[in-house]
């Protein structure tokens, strides 16, 4: 019997690319730790698998489920969130490009952009993401290929109307990026909003346990390079671009990386449910603090995002972030936690906490990017929220 119903999150998130082992059965995709494959005479490759640079079965499952997640036409699994970064950059740009980033972008994306594209003679402008008019008049014509955004934004948690930005990259003749790490493909899908590429680090909430370094990239269905361009593979599509890079520069998510990270896809549904509801009390607890100056986050109804968040997002998110008066004081909060783990990165099961200024972010010092040095990022994990409030306030009582 066939039905027009469409399966939701969770149950895709479980299923998608995730059939039962044909051969033994087994339900959970196994790791297929192997680098080449038998052929059935030469170029007779079973299933298309040849060379695990190339495709890996295990690789082959994540990159489905996140395609199907993200609404995507295809997926594509790397070694780290750079390494994505990395090879969606290279598969659009050409010397003497232009790309709009968000004036508080991702310390590392920053530096790939400015200090490594830069000696490729490829420019960019920082632009505010909340504002359309200063992005597109941050574009340049015909040179501006690639819109980057992301939003939520790392470390302010600024919100931007994907929509609005789409129309404005595809007016230049540019493609619009989303990093899509903080908020999910749970809370958001930029591709259903007009985006033609979706980033990810897995390494954070889609691993979501600290255990397992990735990255991703969806396309969005036809996107194709900017400008009319042809890729290596002779067609115009987007796809095929990164796809090529992807085998020709081979920085691919390995077996047992792939199956860890689509082993926490399959919780992220639930897993973000409870960070995001552990994080709106932290935020009402910091808002309402006296040693607290300023509290970042869309799940604020007076914070600037919450009305576009609350229309393109099914939730707030995990992330809160706090000024607190000082960059002393916001060091001896971060010494003074006990649950909260002083540690860069986010998204893991346990809460974590960190100071922009001197650690994720030290690349962007001195930049149009620089972030506040009272500024303290909260990763907020899954504990019990009664013991991650209380450990909060007695930091801030020693302040």
């Amino acid at each position: 019997m066939s039905t027009d119903r469409t399966d939701g999150f969770a149950t895709r998130a479980i299923h998608a690319g995730q059939s039962p082992d044909p051969t033994t059965g087994a339900v959970v995709p196994p790791i297929y730790q192997v680098s080449t494959y038998a052929q059935d005479g030469v170029g007779g490759l079973r299933s298309g698998y040849e060379y695990s640079r190339s495709a890996n079965p295990t690789r082959t499952a994540l990159e489905t489920a996140l395609a199907d997640l993200e609404h995507g036409e295809r997926g594509f699994a790397f070694a780290s969130g750079l390494a994505a970064e990395d090879a969606l950059l290279r598969s659009v740009l050409r010397p003497g490009d232009h790309v709009v980033v968000p004036d508080d972008a991702y310390g590392g994306t920053y530096r790939l952009i400015a200090r490594v594209l830069g000696e490729w003679q490829v420019d960019h402008t920082p632009a505010r993401l909340t504002d359309p008019a200063a992005v597109a008049a941050a574009t340049r014509p015909g040179r501006t290929r690639l819109v980057w955004v992301e939003t939520p934004t790392n470390p302010l948690l600024r919100v931007a109307d994907i929509a609005a930005l789409a129309a404005v990259a595809h007016e230049a003749g540019a493609l619009l990026a989303v990093d899509n790490t903080f908020a999910t493909p749970y809370l958001q899908t930029p591709v259903t909003l007009g985006a033609d590429v979706v980033v990810h680090s897995t390494t954070k909430y889609v691993g979501g346990h600290s255990d397992v370094v990735g990255g991703a990239l969806v396309t969005a269905p036809g996107a194709t390079l900017p400008g009319g361009r042809t890729g290596p593979t002779g067609t115009t599509s987007l796809s095929d671009a990164i796809g090529f890079l992807q085998n020709a520069a081979g920085a691919v998510a390995g077996p047992f990386d792939a199956w860890l990270t689509l082993r926490g896809l399959r919780t992220l549904a639930v897993r973000m449910e409870r960070h995001q509801a552990n994080a709106q009390a932290v935020a009402e607890l910091l808002a309402g603090h006296a040693e607290v100056s300023a509290v970042h986050y869309p799940g604020l109804p007076g914070d600037p995002g919450h009305e576009v968040a609350t229309r393109q997002m099914r939730g707030f998110g995990g992330i809160v972030s706090v000024q607190v008066g000082s960059a002393a004081r916001a060091r001896a909060l971060c010494a003074t936690t006990r649950l909260f783990t002083l540690a860069e990165s986010l998204g893991g099961v346990e809460s974590l906490i960190e100071l922009p200024a001197a650690m994720t972010h030290a690349s962007v010092a001195g930049s149009a990017l620089e972030v506040p040095a009272d500024l303290v990022r909260l990763s907020v994990g899954i504990e019990d929220v009664d013991d991650l409030l209380a450990d909060l306030d007695q930091a801030l009582r020693t302040l």
